[in-house]
């Protein structure tokens, strides 16, 4: 065998193994995305069921109009930070923006939630108390959702930091996703919402 014919072999392993590096990594971000697709299914679904609490809640608690409007302009804050991150799961501003928006959502419903205790009809109220239930249900969805993402993102993160694809990755333009993570210890446990 001649040297260019070795050369020529050599070479066309080396594309191969790039290729191979390549599809590799956009498994693993296909991956990812696609975690964090669950959790937009889920979060659209917490969005919806939000205006239908609030104004359940509106007939009992006309004089707590503040705590009503704080929670629905999270959610709108928290919806508009959504659409961002959906088009670009891997956008690290997008994605903290959105867990921040999350954070202030995950807030006024807790706010939201204390001051329904005071309102014993409130609580009583059978549509409300179905809203509850599937409220509570979605934030254990979203809980669920939100680790198989991390889970994913782990993984990701950890091929494109791994020698040899290291030194590619970058190249390609796959860049570090970012985990959801929730800094205030508050709103780290799902909201309580019980009547």
């Amino acid at each position: 065998m001649s040297t260019s014919m070795i050369v020529l072999a050599v070479i066309v392993f080396l594309i191969l193994y790039v290729v191979v590096i390549y599809n590799r990594l956009v498994q693993y971000k296909n991956r990812f995305k696609n975690a964090f697709s669950q959790i937009d299914v889920q979060l659209k679904r917490r969005y919806d069921l939000i205006p239908n609490l609030v104004e359940t809640a509106k007939a009992y608690l006309k004089h707590e109009h503040e705590t009503l409007q704080e929670v629905t302009e999270a959610r709108n804050q928290a919806m508009a930070a959504m659409k961002g991150a959906s088009r670009n799961p891997g956008d690290a501003t997008a994605m903290k923006s959105l867990m921040g928006a999350e954070a202030a959502l995950g807030g006024a419903l807790l706010n939201l939630n204390a001051v329904m205790e005071s309102y014993p009809d409130l609580k009583a109220d059978q549509t409300m108390a179905q809203l509850s239930d599937e409220l509570s249900s979605t934030e254990n969805r979203v809980a669920f959702a939100r680790q198989a993402y991390n889970d994913e993102v782990m993984v990701y993160n950890t091929q494109r930091e791994t020698f040899p694809d290291l030194l590619f990755a970058g190249a390609f333009g796959f860049q570090q996703a970012v985990l959801w993570q929730i800094k205030d210890v508050t709103i780290k446990q799902a909201p309580k919402i019980s009547f």
